[in-house]
């Protein structure tokens, strides 16, 4: 354990194993660049330690974001407005978009970087970003569960669904009611993401060719197709294939028919 006697060697050692021992470590280190930056490449948010100089020297900050982009939150308004600080902070960490300032919140590419990480922190960006398609198409394609935090005008695009649910299957569930019985793109996204029947109108989950991709994916997507497709012989067996936990979603019948089977193998083997 290091304290404000130690030396510069001592403390630099110990950062190397933790960097919140900069808390520990003399006024006049905490103010040493060097040693700050070390404290900072192994723990971004030990910037709080550092001296309030350091704390507004850019190359720390830069540092220090690139390590935990959560750093932002820490750091005075200019750095939040420091477009390469805050696309350093947000590739690290998609939440550190709700720090920045409100120009680069509205900057495209800043935006996606951060959603890239954080499907969520889409609600962070500009209004006219999150009003504008080409960001929203782009954004999903990036990201697929972005759908979930768009304005329901694109929740209903079937485009921009598309785009979705074949990044990720599970944006089914955010769409609307009318593309969740879309057979096109409930098709992609069980494809993608077999557990996305879970999103799909009734109908499709009794659409025999829907559950089947889906289960080939997922097994255990079985959970979601209708309880007559659950007593399909097939679907049930490309279920367990895919996955053997599967049957606990088959009908009574099917269970019992392939318990018994298992027994007869069982016995056989003997």
């Amino acid at each position: 354990m290091i304290d404000k006697y130690s030396t510069k060697e001592e403390v630099i050692e110990a950062l190397k194993q933790n960097g919140w021992a900069l808390k520990y470590a003399s006024e006049e280190l905490r103010n040493d660049c060097e040693v700050v930056k070390e404290a900072v490449m192994q723990e971004g948010l030990a910037l709080s330690y550092a001296s309030e100089e350091l704390q507004n020297d850019r190359e720390v900050v830069l540092e220090a974001v690139k390590k935990d982009g959560r750093v932002l939150v820490l750091v005075n308004n200019t750095f939040k407005n420091d477009r390469e600080v805050v696309l350093e902070a947000v590739r690290q960490s998609g939440t550190a978009l709700a720090w920045a300032s409100y120009e680069l919140q509205a900057d495209r590419e800043v935006v996606m970087e951060a959603v890239k990480q954080n499907d969520e922190v889409f609600c962070y960006a500009s209004y006219k970003l999150r009003d504008d398609r080409n960001v929203v198409l782009e954004a999903v394609r990036n990201n697929g569960r972005v759908l979930k935090f768009v304005n329901n005008t694109f929740k209903n695009d079937r485009e921009v669904v598309l785009e979705a649910v074949n990044q990720n299957g599970t944006a089914l569930y955010h769409t609307s009611s009318k593309l969740q019985s879309d057979r096109e793109v409930v098709l992609k996204a069980v494809r993608q993401r077999g557990a996305a029947l879970c999103g799909a109108s009734d109908k499709l989950r009794a659409d025999r060719a829907v559950v089947l991709k889906a289960v080939r994916q997922d097994g255990c997507a079985l959970k979601y197709a209708s309880e007559e497709l659950q007593a399909d012989r097939e679907v049930v067996m490309e279920a367990v294939k895919q996955d053997g936990r599967s049957l606990q979603y088959a009908s009574n019948e099917l269970k019992l028919e392939m318990a018994e089977c298992w027994v007869k193998c069982m016995e056989e083997n003997k």
